[in-house]
């Protein structure tokens, strides 16, 4: 029998494409989140009988494609995806709801919820950004080694305490430079993760675009 395909999670949508966000399926595949309809899920399955799916997110219109349940909490865990007025609750089996159409980071942040133990808000890339630090009348470089709309994590030949404020100033490609309020909130050794502070709205647009970029050019 062949291996079973090598992917983080495999994801069942009863829903039609509009339903999602512009290219969110697109991205959500390429950070291991495989996306199958319903049909190319069970042609997957003729090649490897014990592919189960991880979720199934399902348009509320569709919601009788789903085999009953019996009410069985243990069952695949479903995202509806609805109007303004989410999930009811009713059912043990719906862990979420996103409102339509769902948009990548919307899902991300319940995916991560749901699959894992220390979940991510938002997607995050691995970089070398060559980045300078400042802090009071004090300044020195490091590299961002990696990069979210929210944060990232920064190699620094100084020490940057867990709790400081500093000023990190780093370019994107065909963006040009950023300076952003940020504070040391985790160390993974060596290296420390800061989680940036006050961001203008176009200052997180523009992290936000180079990093679904980035995935979608990977």
């Amino acid at each position: 029998m062949p291996d079973a395909p090598a992917w983080k999670r495999t994801i069942v949508y009863h829903a039609p494409l509009d339903a999602f966000g512009s290219k969110t399926d697109v991205i959500l595949t390429r950070l291991g989140y495989r996306m199958l309809s319903p049909e190319a899920f069970e042609a997957e399955r003729e090649s490897h009988p014990g592919l189960a799916p991880d979720m199934l997110l399902v348009d509320e219109r569709r919601l009788t494609e789903v085999p009953i349940r019996d009410g069985d909490a243990s069952a695949v865990p479903i995202v509806l995806l609805t109007g303004r007025q989410g999930a009811t609750g009713a059912d043990p089996c719906v862990v979420g709801a996103v409102k339509r159409p769902a948009g990548l980071h919307d899902l991300y942040r319940l995916m991560q919820q749901v699959f894992e133990d220390t979940p991510r808000s938002t997607p995050r890339i691995a970089t070398q950004l060559r980045a300078r630090c400042v802090q009071g009348d004090r300044d020195w470089s490091g590299r961002v080694l990696s990069l979210s709309e929210n944060g990232c994590l920064i190699r620094s030949p100084e020490a940057i305490p867990l709790g400081q404020r500093l000023c990190l100033e780093f370019s994107l490609p065909q963006t040009g430079s950023l300076c952003l309020e940020a504070e040391a909130a985790y160390q993974l050794l060596p290296d420390v993760g800061l989680v940036f502070n006050a961001m203008a709205p176009t200052e997180r647009e523009t992290l936000e675009q180079f990093v679904t970029q980035t995935i979608l050019s990977a």
